[in-house]
């Protein structure tokens, strides 16, 4: 194969890997919220829940939540639910890994949506009682006092740890390869393993770098952009 058609071949499953990408982000920011008011909440069999949840969630590996997500509906309960949606959308729509794509968008929504959910109650947890209490002062009621009020300072606070997970998140989308999804590194292994070409393992390297270049680029005048609560 010649340079331009192992790019080619490459782009085609980085093309997953972005998919991934795009998913977990709009699904797992969003998720993210409710979990934090959870692990917030007065009630505290909900608290103690949430709380748990995000424990084995953040200790659990990512990779091992995949397998967890994708083998044990057919191991516990002898139904391969992914496993059918791989060969159901094979045979109807020519897709190939359709299930094993949902179960790693599955797994990934989930991993990510309890780190962003501490990420957003430390930035919470981080607005002084007195600006609640400024607010209430003023007359604004307690959504009001946090929608013109908190939720512009946590934004700004969580932008760098927020930016840190986004990129850590491209870079484990290679992860989907563990069930045989046809991420980038999957096919550099397919080349290495059918044409004995090791370089575009390597080579991968680079799609990777321009892709956090780009994300590096736009955070940083995300963050900029938000600095009018700098000092």
């Amino acid at each position: 194969m010649t340079f331009l058609e192992v790019t080619a071949f490459l782009l085609d499953g980085f093309k997953i890997s972005l998919l991934i990408f795009a998913v977990t982000l709009l699904c797992g920011a969003p998720l993210g919220l409710p979990i934090a008011f959870c692990s917030m909440s007065k009630f505290k069999p909900l608290k103690a829940l949430s709380k748990v949840i995000v424990w084995i969630v953040r200790g659990v590996p990512l990779m091992l939540q995949i397998f967890i997500i994708y083998y044990v509906p057919g191991l516990l309960f002898d139904f391969p639910l992914f496993s059918k949606i791989d060969i159901f959308m094979l045979i109807n729509y020519g897709i190939e890994d359709a299930g094993r794509i949902v179960a790693v968008l599955i797994a990934f929504t989930i991993n990510y949506a309890c780190y962003f959910s501490e990420i957003y109650r430390g930035g919470i947890e981080s607005i002084s009682r007195g600006q609640y209490e400024a607010g209430y002062v003023l007359g604004l009621t307690q959504s009001q006092v946090f929608r013109k009020i908190v939720l512009k300072q946590v934004v700004k606070r969580i932008v760098p740890p927020m930016s840190n997970e986004i990129i850590t998140l491209i870079k484990d989308t290679a992860l989907a390869n563990c069930i045989m999804v046809a991420e980038i590194i999957k096919q550099a292994k397919e080349l290495a393993a059918t044409d004995a070409m090791v370089w575009p393992l390597f080579y991968t390297g680079v799609f990777y770098l321009i892709f956090v270049g780009i994300l590096t680029i736009l955070l940083s005048k995300l963050e900029k952009k938000l600095s009018y609560f700098r000092g």
